[in-house]
């Protein structure tokens, strides 16, 4: 546990000291949007492959499960540089840039969530890939109930 929170506060510490060059790289508000959406969607993509797998519609297989944790464990750490001021708009709520704080501790929270979910795949323990999926599918689920147009 203790290391997984080193590698969450490492990639925060990270992402937040490219901040300003991150915003830097989006020319328009629209592609830091398309930026963020496409992250989201490829995410979600091997996110539900595990999940298939959690809810038994595809048999278990440790590599691909393990490697499908490792996708989005990289790509969690992604977005959030696009979502610097002047980049409002796409699924996300005006409430992200109003209360930015509590956004910032959603996003921390999935992100370590993802990254006990990603040490769960690697370890093949199928019991806690199902716990530490839910775990992480409920940080989705809140992080789009406070600030994702429905």
């Amino acid at each position: 546990m203790k290391s997984q929170k080193t590698i969450l506060v490492v990639t925060i510490a990270t992402l937040a000291a490219a901040s300003s060059l991150a915003f830097a790289q989006f020319k328009k508000p629209e592609d830091a949007i398309k930026y963020r959406q496409s992250v989201y969607t490829v995410m979600a993509n091997s996110f539900g492959k595990i999940g298939a797998v959690v809810k038994g519609e595809t048999p278990y297989n440790k590599d691909e499960v393990a490697k499908n944790a490792a996708i989005v464990a990289t790509l969690s750490a992604l977005p959030w540089q696009a979502f610097g001021p002047g980049t409002e708009g796409g699924n996300a709520l005006p409430v992200v840039w109003s209360d930015n704080a509590k956004f910032k501790s959603a996003s921390e929270k999935m992100q370590l969530a993802i990254v006990n979910l990603n040490v769960a795949a690697q370890s093949g323990d199928q019991e806690a890939i199902k716990k530490a999926f839910g775990a992480a599918g409920q940080t989705c689920k809140n992080c789009h109930d406070d600030f994702k147009k429905k």
